[in-house]
């Protein structure tokens, strides 16, 4: 169907056209307030991530489609896509097929610019440091810890040479202004986030803070624009909010609290996302996110592929459309994994199947069967081929869970130390046996107790493709090591991220990037998936 004008969208949420600051016909900046949190929240993750995607984006957006045809003031909830995927190996992140948001190309590329003043931001705080000691450096700063960022993957920015020291670039996405962008809760705490940046440690190895540059107003004034959440709609014309865009392997992987809370207050349902694997995405929406924002999902959906069960059963690319009923069982044991998990968070659990028209009956029956053999809520989505009508099913569902008592809670307490939380989470979510340290992990670990700071939650950095550190480790593996290589201190943020294995904060464009398939044709933009 037509798109429709975006203050029409605005209206089905009861807003007005002085809430909205319109970016053309279809998309706008909501200045509205969030008055009370009252929505029900319905959280979207899945099992590990495949190369050949899983679909929570299609099923999240699908799911609000669905449920707005039962009549239910439902609002989806999603990050902004980077462009590091989009160029990269993965291409867009809008959904797809008859369950997408619009405009899509523009949602995948420059959107309202909130990467772009994200990355400005950034990028104005490390001129800032550098013209610092190049004016003197009254502040002492011997060691500088906080880095440029740019929203493309390039990997030859890991390393670069400066002036007077070394320097990397982490991608926009895994930054910490985005990450304090999206935990955020004001303009003024947003600014009073800022200026807490640990950009350094001077000689006697006490912290410097960004707010001793008095840069923090001007940050806070380059990111007040893209700091109010964006409206567009499902190609159903229902209202989605997107809004921060931080990954879930090297970031927290949620979208930001203030389009969160704001859409609880404007809808009935609010349906959002976590990224990648329940494992990191999930996990971190929990123990974070919910954490700081006081908030308590009513549901959770994990999302299933038959292709992704195939794969974690060790099913090669090459024979991935074909039937093979024991590999397919074998991966299971990967969802399986990922549902007891969530259980150690909540109780309003269901497993949907994302449905491709390359599934067979026999695969499908097989999920199905695990599902009813074991008591767990199962649905189907076949939102990409049908829009919201093939998520009515998994709608249903999930009105019935949130009439239940979910019985949220966190999987660890603030109080714990952070090799206690980090050893949990490794051994409740992961299932590793030992947790090893680094020499500059341990240090990390000693400077944040020193100062206190052993309250804030972690967010741990890994591949997606495994529970382990190795991506190669698919399915359900256990009792093996995890490598912490370093922590480090967000305090803006207000986490911790511990980086295990050899994962980066720079990821790289694969040998055949999706940029190769982008162009423009009669003024239209192609290939951005």
């Amino acid at each position: 169907m037509p798109l429709l004008n975006i203050s029409e969208i605005g209206k089905k949420l009861g807003l007005s056209s002085d809430d909205l600051i319109l970016y053309g016909k279809d998309k706008a900046k909501i200045k509205f307030s969030s008055t009370s949190n009252l929505g029900k929240l319905i959280l979207v993750t899945a099992m590990s991530p495949t190369p050949y995607g899983e679909g929570k984006t299609t099923v999240s957006i699908g799911l609000c489609d669905a449920l707005n045809r039962l009549q239910k003031k439902a609002i989806v909830v999603l990050r902004e896509p980077s462009m590091g995927p989009v160029f990269g190996m993965k291409g867009g992140a809008t959904g797809g097929g008859k369950s997408q948001v619009e405009p899509s190309d523009d949602i995948n590329l420059h959107f309202t610019g909130d990467f772009h003043a994200i990355t400005a931001a950034n990028n104005l705080l490390c001129a800032a440091i550098d013209n610092h000691i190049y004016q003197g450096n009254a502040l002492d700063i011997q060691k500088v810890v906080f880095h440029r960022a740019v929203d493309v993957n390039d990997r030859a920015l890991r390393s670069v040479e400066l002036q007077n020291r070394e320097e990397n670039f982490s991608i926009t996405a895994a930054s910490e202004i985005m990450a304090l962008f999206c935990f955020a809760q004001s303009l003024d705490d947003l600014k009073t986030r800022l200026g807490n940046i640990i950009i350094g440690y001077n000689s006697k190895n006490e912290m410097v803070y960004a707010k001793q540059l008095k840069i923090e107003g001007a940050l806070t004034a380059l990111l007040k624009d893209a700091f109010l959440p964006n409206l567009v709609q499902t190609k159903e014309n229902n209202p989605a909010i997107i809004h921060g865009g931080p990954f879930a392997n090297i970031a927290h992987g949620c979208n930001s609290l203030v389009a969160t809370k704001l859409a609880l207050s404007l809808g009935d349902f609010v349906v959002t996302e976590a990224g990648f694997g329940a494992d990191l995405g999930a996990e971190k929406f929990y123990d974070m996110k919910c954490r700081l924002g006081k908030l308590k999902p009513d549901c959770t959906v994990l999302v299933a592929t038959i292709k992704a069960l195939k794969y974690h059963g060790g099913v090669v690319k090459e024979k991935i459309f074909e039937e093979d009923l024991d590999s397919l069982k074998k991966g299971l044991a990967n969802l399986e994994r990922h549902y007891e998990n969530l259980k150690k968070f909540g109780k309003n659990i269901i497993i949907c199947l994302n449905q491709y028209d390359t599934d067979l009956d026999s695969e499908i029956n097989v999920v199905k069967e695990f599902c009813d053999s074991r008591g767990i809520s199962f649905s189907i989505s076949s939102a990409y081929l049908h829009g919201g009508e093939g998520a009515v099913g998994l709608a249903e569902e999930v009105l019935k869970m949130c009439n239940n008592d979910n019985q949220f809670h966190y999987l660890y307490e603030e109080n714990l130390s952070v090799q206690q939380k980090i050893e949990l989470v490794c051994h409740e979510i992961y299932h590793a046996g030992k947790v090893e340290y680094s020499s500059s992990a341990l240090e990390m670990i000693h400077k944040i107790e020193k100062e206190n700071l052993s309250y804030l939650p972690i967010c741990v950095a890994k591949t997606q493709y495994s529970f382990s550190d190795d991506a190669k480790m698919i399915g359900a593996p256990q009792n093996f090591n995890v490598y912490v290589r370093d922590i480090c201190l967000y305090h803006g943020a207000g986490f911790l991220t511990v980086l295990l294995g050899n994962i980066m904060t720079m990821p790289g464009l694969a040998k055949n990037p999706n940029y190769e398939n982008i162009d423009v044709k009669e003024n239209h933009i192609i290939g951005v998936k």
